[in-house]
């Protein structure tokens, strides 16, 4: 109860007055700030933290500026272990995602250098997003009851794909899985999401679960269909698709996300200037505009406490559905 209360707080309320914490910042940037992005450019991470960058530098102080740097690989653990070892001082920042800082701790903690939580200072809340369970265009599945009874019916016989081992879609595909019971079918990881619409346009795997964000073009186009999301309530991207909690898993919720983090040990003064910039930011309406354009729902303004509560939340989930599922992974 606490996970989804921190969760639908961050996401889906409305904008509200800025945290008093950071009225008048004492800090200012007298040089460029490195935002991190953990996975390649062009992603929803990405695209967020363009946006959010854009926004943001200017409330540092005059002439500041944020310089988005892409630093992927494993998971986004090269990127986030990037920050990890830089210096506290507000000019290193992290977008910390859902696979970053929740799925792959959880899934591969030995692949992972870092504590996701006790190795950075949070700072604010960016923004989310469901996953689609996705289908080939041609399938004869148009609904998510005939998907769960033509897989049911043929163990073994079926195959999903995600971006890959531990990631956010494969986890979500996990407690799938576990929520509606007698699914068995191969899970395929490929290496990233534009690999796995590929698959699926090629009808190589049945069905797949990656980020609405990702699947929002191939979903227009009709190469794939969307069978439900992965959020409690329908996505106005596409309203049309219904979601897992009213189909065949009642109670099931899970989301991608993005978090703005700090190495560990970031001054006071420092944390509230970035969270007043980054709140302030999130705030104006051509960026919430932007963020939903890209499948991204900005969130409304968050403390630094509030996003340490939401970390620990999912990161929580996360070890959960990985101990439920019995996952041993590589590595």
């Amino acid at each position: 109860m606490r996970r989804r209360a921190v969760l639908k707080a961050a996401l889906s309320a409305p904008v509200l007055p800025m945290p008093a914490l950071a009225q008048t910042p004492a800090w200012v940037a007298d040089r460029p700030i490195s935002l991190v992005v953990p996975f390649l450019a062009g992603g929803s991470a990405d695209i967020a933290a363009r946006v959010l960058a854009e926004r943001m530098g200017p409330r540092l102080g005059p002439g500041a500026r944020i310089i988005v740097e892409n630093r992927a690989g494993a998971g986004g653990a090269v990127g986030g272990e990037w920050v990890r070892q830089r210096p506290a001082d507000g000019f290193t920042l992290l977008l910390g995602t859902a696979s970053s800082h929740g799925t792959n701790p959880a899934a591969l903690p030995s692949q992972t250098p870092y504590d996701p939580v006790a190795d950075f200072t949070p700072i604010a809340v960016v923004g989310g997003g469901p996953l689609v369970v996705v289908v080939p265009g041609g399938s004869p599945w148009r609904d998510m009851r005939a998907m769960v009874e033509a897989v049911r019916a043929k163990p073994g016989e079926y195959s999903w794909a995600t971006s890959g081992v531990g990631g956010i879609g494969h986890l979500t595909g996990e407690f799938l899985k576990i929520s509606v019971g007698g699914l068995q079918a191969e899970h395929v990881p490929y290496r990233g999401g534009s690999a796995v619409m590929e698959a699926l346009a090629k009808g190589e795997v049945a069905y797949s679960l990656e980020v609405l964000a990702s699947t929002a073009p191939h979903l227009r186009d009709g190469y794939s269909r969307g069978l439900a999301v992965t959020s409690k309530a329908r996505h106005p991207m596409f309203p049309d698709i219904p979601t897992l909690d009213e189909t065949v898993a009642p109670g099931f919720e899970v989301t991608t996300w993005n978090v703005l983090l700090a190495p560990r040990g970031l001054p006071a003064p420092i944390l509230a200037a970035l969270n007043a910039a980054a709140n302030g930011a999130l705030a104006e309406a051509p960026v919430r505009e932007r963020m939903a354009g890209a499948g991204v729902d900005p969130s409304r303004p968050t403390t630094p406490a509030e996003t340490r509560d939401f970390l620990v939340s999912e990161l929580t989930k996360f070890r959960s559905i990985v101990q439920q599922a019995g996952l041993r992974l590589a590595g």
